[in-house]
């Protein structure tokens, strides 16, 4: 996760939490006047339209405060989803077993992209069976992680 997005996490999961749901996590995507804020909640019932507006005006109000990012940006809230993004150790090892397409921010035995079973979760560390290989690579080193889903 980047600076910005542990930042934002700090700053909005409170009133995420104050609004009944869990933050499962943040994705700031940097594109000039179109760039994004894109949150991710769960709650136990499930999320629909009405928990989605709910958060954003919630976030909403402490964005307008706080103010951290300066240019223009859309806010988006939203469900994480049959391809659920992970961000947090516990979401990996909630899902041991399941398939994960993952992408690093640096190359791990000069590759960036996997996508396998995940084996495995030892502190910031996950394992990942990749066609029968395994594959250990720290957590701070994952750009982008999400649940295959199986049919």
């Amino acid at each position: 996760m980047s600076t910005i997005d542990n930042r934002l996490t700090e700053m909005l999961e409170p009133a995420v939490e104050a609004a009944g749901y869990e933050l499962i996590g943040i994705e700031y995507v940097r594109a000039g006047k179109h760039s994004i804020l894109r949150l991710f909640i769960d709650h136990e019932d499930g999320i629909d339209v009405d928990a989605c507006a709910k958060v954003s005006h919630q976030v909403s109000a402490v964005l307008d405060v706080e103010d951290p990012i300066t240019n223009e940006y859309a806010l988006e809230v939203s469900s994480p989803g049959l391809d659920r993004p992970l961000f947090k150790p516990h979401h990996y090892s909630d899902r041991i077993g399941e398939i994960v397409s993952l992408q690093t921010v640096m190359p791990t035995d000069g590759r960036r992209k996997f996508k396998g079973e995940i084996v495995g979760v030892d502190g910031q560390m996950v394992t990942l069976n990749v066609d029968g290989k395994e594959y250990t690579l720290a957590l701070m080193n994952v750009k982008k992680a999400n649940i295959v889903p199986q049919f």
